[in-house]
């Protein structure tokens, strides 16, 4: 009888040490305040300082380009979280961060969540049914700003590629070319010219040529 209870109370010791030891973990990292993963919503804010004016209060279309503005930032942080999210977790199961960032991240994530129904609401009660259309919206015109960005930057692109591989450009090429033309111009004055002047003593000499024929 001893033989089978000496098992049985260890593992219950083993399991209720670990019970006890999850319990007291779980209410420390509750009480524990993370870092927030984002530092602030300025967009939100504005949003919300623009709502709340009342003398004068804010016309419908500023408050809708606000609601667009913020929005593009919701869209911007599910993107990066998107992107983090994957490569947090491979780190934490190698052990190369902590659970504080981790947690941060998920803090991040729900907040989001509460985010797009809270803009989804504000926007539905403008205009029925633009909540739905909000988001997608707000993913084309940061899409476009990046088109728009990338081609404002050109010029300055093309310049230091320029200068870095030593690139001549196309009015370089262009000068001797254009420096060309007056040589060649000339050419063809001096070669008039002189024709001008062989027409000239060829009919001098045909005309010398008759006189001396009357004298004769």
């Amino acid at each position: 009888m001893a033989s089978v209870l000496v098992p049985v109370a260890y593992l219950i010791i083993i399991f209720g040490g670990l019970f006890v030891f999850s319990f007291f973990y779980r209410k420390h990292n509750a009480k524990m305040s993370f870092e927030p993963y984002f530092p602030s919503h300025p967009e939100r804010n504005a949003y919300v300082t623009l709502l709340g004016k009342t003398d004068p209060p804010a016309s419908d279309a500023l408050l809708k380009s606000a609601l667009v503005r913020r929005a593009m930032a919701d869209v911007q942080r599910v993107l990066r979280i998107r992107e983090d999210k994957p490569a947090l977790q491979n780190l934490l199961q190698k052990g190369s961060i902590g659970d504080d960032l981790w947690n941060s991240l998920l803090a991040a994530e729900k907040e989001l969540e509460a985010e797009i129904m809270e803009v989804v609401a504000e926007a539905n009660s403008f205009v029925e049914g633009w909540g739905q259309v909000i988001f997608p919206t707000a993913n084309e015109m940061i899409a476009n700003e990046k088109i728009r960005s990338v081609f404002e930057r050109t010029d300055q692109l093309k310049a230091e590629i320029e200068a870095k591989y030593d690139i001549k450009t196309s009015k370089a090429i262009e000068q001797p070319s254009a420096s060309s033309k007056p040589a060649n111009g000339l050419l063809s004055a001096e070669s008039a010219v002189n024709s001008d002047n062989e027409g000239s003593v060829s009919s001098k000499s045909s005309a010398s040529g008759k006189k001396t024929k009357k004298r004769k």
